[in-house]
């Protein structure tokens, strides 16, 4: 085995493609340990419908970066930037190989390339300011003043567009590039999925979630004190139940607007992940085995 100093592997691909399964599959054989790329994980409480990894699937494998923060409090790439490296480092001076896993492509490619993210404050006055523009303004102003960032960022999420622009007004200037020289000698896998399968694949976990009591994670967030604004930013499953729980949307409306909008998601998951040609595209754990061993200088 050639050495882990700086070795990582990556598992990537959009929500319901089973990246989960695999990387807890692939971390066990090749004496790993996992790091949640998945902007959601990281908060306490967001269990059910983000699909972080169960307590008995954590147990088969050490997880890193879940349960970091409150959902009330604010968690994004710059953070993330700060504890992802401690988390991989831990892992490789136990001679074991980080897996960096999930379905958030900005943070793993700003892991993986090493980005450098202005520390600007955050503007509450432009934050309010911001807050009362609808979304599709939000998006148009950012493409405006970095039409580059734009074209990489999830259009529909209010809190990461206010985010961008707070930054490119403070800086006056459009977000730093990812440099595109990575630190470490990484292998990135992507899980690929047809396009039908990966959608009934999100179907049936939609239903799975709904079973397994995701209305309720809901609506003991909002007992906590967690605002309808702040769900809103939390991801759509927590978006579009928030809005049933306030009866904006009938049951049956609720479930079917969020079914189609996690296909969207899911859409735009793929188109940011294949304008990476680093990225090796797999269907199973015998084709990632491959790899891997290849990778590592396995006989």
């Amino acid at each position: 085995m050639s050495s882990l100093k700086k070795t990582l592997i990556a598992v990537v691909g959009p929500n319901a493609s089973g990246k989960t399964s695999l990387a807890i599959k692939l971390a066990k054989k090749y004496n790993g340990e996992i790091i949640s790329a998945d902007s959601r994980q990281v908060y306490r409480g967001l269990n059910i419908g983000t699909g972080k990894a169960t307590k008995k699937e954590q147990r088969q494998v050490r997880h890193h970066l879940l349960d970091v923060v409150p959902p009330n409090r604010e968690f994004n790439v710059s953070h993330y930037k700060k504890f992802a490296p401690t988390a991989i480092n831990k892992i490789q001076n136990k001679n074991k190989i980080p897996f960096l896993v999930g379905g958030t492509g900005f943070w793993i490619q700003a892991i993986i390339d090493d980005a450098d993210f202005p520390p600007v404050r955050p503007n509450k006055k432009l934050r309010q300011k911001l807050g009362r523009m609808p979304i599709k303004n939000l998006y148009a102003l950012l493409k405006k003043i970095d039409p580059i960032r734009a074209a990489n960022i999830d259009r529909n999420n209010p809190y990461r567009l206010i985010r961008a622009i707070e930054i490119v007004r403070a800086t006056k200037r459009p977000i730093p590039a990812l440099i595109k020289k990575s630190p470490f000698n990484s292998l990135i896998l992507g899980i690929k999925q047809p396009k039908k399968i990966l959608y009934q694949r999100i179907d049936l976990r939609l239903k799975k979630r709904f079973r397994q009591g995701m209305i309720n994670e809901v609506k003991k967030l909002i007992a906590q004190g967690i605002s309808g604004q702040r769900l809103y930013d939390l991801g759509l499953e927590y978006r579009y139940i928030s809005l049933y729980l306030k009866k904006k949307l009938t049951r049956q409306e609720m479930e079917i607007q969020l079914k189609h909008a996690i296909h969207h998601y899911a859409k735009r998951q793929l188109t940011w992940f294949k304008r990476d040609r680093r990225i090796h595209w797999i269907k199973n754990q015998k084709q990632a085995n491959k790899l891997i061993k290849k990778f590592l200088i396995i006989d």
